[in-house]
């Protein structure tokens, strides 16, 4: 599949910020909730999980030894078990939902107690510049573009958090303030 020059860059950069909270989860097992077409992090971060599953409408289905990629359109429910993974990503995949607080109570239930959400979500600031580099100049996927329903700043995401019983351990922005890289942890 080939795509806009932007976006394997960008994936590079999030995957970066994920790999050092993964580390810290010696048989992790975890879930990356929108894994896209190539399930790019899993495979990255092979080395250091136990196990892995991918979830994406994008995503061939496939199976090995660690790694397990499930064609799905991911909605309000995710088909696992309560208190099944240690570390749950989604990677540019919030601004895409409209019920963000049933995805983000669905991914408390699937948590297991210490485990983690890693995410980044683009920022207010994000969406004039990301619709200028998507439908001016064209490096970044105008499909993508479309499918946005909302951006995030600290604000709006700490009052996500506050109607779970997951909560933020560490937010900053990053790519010039143009994301939000967040760590939320179940107790």
């Amino acid at each position: 599949m080939k795509e806009p020059v932007l976006e394997p860059i960008l994936r590079e950069l999030r995957i970066r910020k994920v790999l050092p909270i993964i580390r810290q989860y010696p048989d992790c097992r975890m879930l990356d909730v929108g894994c896209g077409w190539d399930c790019r992090l899993l495979k990255t971060v092979r080395p250091f999980i136990k196990s892995g599953i991918g979830i994406d409408f994008k995503v061939e289905k496939y199976e090995d030894d660690k790694i397990k990629t499930m064609p799905m359109t991911i909605t309000d429910h995710l088909p696992f078990e309560p208190e099944s993974f240690d570390i749950v990503t989604m990677l540019t995949f919030l601004e895409h939902l409209s019920d963000p607080l049933s995805m983000m109570r669905e991914t408390e239930r699937i948590l297991k107690n210490g485990g983690r959400l890693v995410l980044t979500v683009p920022g207010k600031i994000a969406k004039p510049v990301l619709e200028f580099l998507a439908y001016r100049i064209g490096i970044v996927s105008v499909t993508e573009m479309r499918d946005h329903k909302q951006y995030y700043d600290h604000a709006e995401l700490k009052k996500l958090f506050s109607q779970t019983g997951i909560t933020i351990e560490s937010h900053r922005y990053f790519q010039l303030g143009m994301n939000n890289y967040c760590v939320v942890k179940k107790a």
